[in-house]
């Protein structure tokens, strides 16, 4: 590869980190780019190589959200616990489920979400998450921890923004609490698709750890600026990540 690729390909694994950080999404990103750059590979590599990339990313954001904030770990260990086989599974069954079947279901999904956020201003806002039930919480853990990790194995786009809108809207806890709770279940997402990935050979092992490299800094100042800004912060990145999640499957349904 040239300077100008390489290059391309260390901003764009950054972007993710940060996108990634703050609401999710960085995939839409990185899993495009890859595709341009390698347009040879097949669609298996270009998702286990931004695994790769994404799970140091996002483990760094999980480590600066715990130490700044109070995440629940009655929920989300169970969560991140149930992710890794999940989405283990996901990926055994990507090349079996056809991605046509879910961008409708997804783009009508983000779209819900968006609409739901934006007329409800006070929606993430406060939190109430200590008087919600145990019965609560043990959906919140199987929805999140077997549904959307089983989800971002096979598919993927959109998982971090399902995330926090599980945490924010069953757990009534802020944007900025979600976000947290959404990067430590994500790790364990990313691990378990990853695993799949690289025992059937598709992840590029050098590449992908030179991006991890700025997918760590991207995701160190994503994380640090959504403690610094807030749930108001992360909620006006949310609406503005759905809406490009939207156009990009739209894109690649229609396009």
């Amino acid at each position: 590869m040239d300077v100008v690729s390489v290059t391309g390909l260390m901003a764009v694994a950054g972007a993710a980190g940060w996108v990634d950080a703050v609401v999710g999404g960085g995939g839409l990103l990185l899993i495009p780019t890859l595709l341009l750059a390698f347009p040879h590979v097949s669609p298996a590599v270009a998702l286990g190589t931004n695994k790769l990339t994404a799970i140091t990313g996002t483990t760094v954001a999980a480590v600066t959200y715990a130490r700044r904030t109070k995440l629940d770990r009655s929920v989300v260990v169970p969560a991140a616990l149930l992710a890794v086989p999940s989405a283990g599974l996901g990926a055994l069954s990507a090349s079996q489920v056809p991605k046509d079947w879910f961008r409708p279901v997804v783009m009508v999904l983000l779209v819900a979400v968006a609409v739901f956020v934006a007329l409800r201003p006070q929606f993430g806002a406060t939190t109430g998450a200590d008087t919600v039930s145990r019965r609560r919480r043990m959906t919140v853990i199987a929805l999140t921890g077997c549904g959307i990790g089983f989800y971002d194995g096979v598919f993927g786009p959109g998982t971090g923004t399902f995330l926090i809108l599980a945490f924010t809207s069953l757990l009534a806890t802020e944007f900025l609490q979600a976000s947290a709770l959404a990067k430590v279940v994500n790790v364990g997402t990313n691990c378990g698709a990853l695993c799949v990935f690289a025992l059937q050979g598709n992840v590029l092992w050098i590449l992908g750890a030179g991006m991890a490299l700025f997918n760590i800094a991207g995701a160190t100042l994503g994380a640090r600026t959504a403690l610094r800004r807030g749930s108001g912060f992360v909620r006006g990145v949310l609406l503005v990540a759905v809406a490009g999640m939207v156009v990009k499957l739209a894109i690649d349904q229609f396009g």
